[in-house]
C-alpha cells in the first residue's frame, strides 16, 4: 500500500479505535491519525509474530483493518496510561 493508503487507513482506524473507546484524550486529530497508522504497523507485526499470518494485505483486506484497529486499541490504551502517569 501506498503512503496516502497508509494514511487514510490509519485515519479511519484511529476513529474507529476512538469510537470504540470514547474518552478525553488530548492531542485530537493528528494523535488520532498518528495512534491510528501506529496501530496498524503494530496490528500487522502482531499479526505475523503471534499468527504467522500476513495481515496486512491490502486497503480492502477486512484482515488489514482488523489488524489495523486492533492496533490502534493498543496504542489508545498504552497513550492513555502514559498520559495518566504524567498527571
Amino acid at each position: 500500500m501506498g503512503i496516502l493508503a497508509w494514511i487514510l487507513l490509519g485515519l479511519l482506524a484511529g476513529i474507529i479505535a476512538k469510537m470504540l473507546m470514547p474518552g478525553n484524550d488530548p492531542g485530537g486529530i493528528i494523535i488520532t491519525i498518528l495512534i491510528g497508522i501506529a496501530g496498524g504497523l503494530l496490528g500487522g507485526w502482531l499479526g505475523k509474530v503471534i499468527f504467522g499470518v500476513d495481515s496486512i494485505d491490502g486497503f480492502f483486506e477486512l484482515s488489514t483493518w482488523i489488524a489495523a484497529i486492533v492496533g490502534a486499541l493498543i496504542l489508545l490504551i498504552v497513550f492513555r496510561l502514559f498520559r495518566r502517569a504524567a498527571r
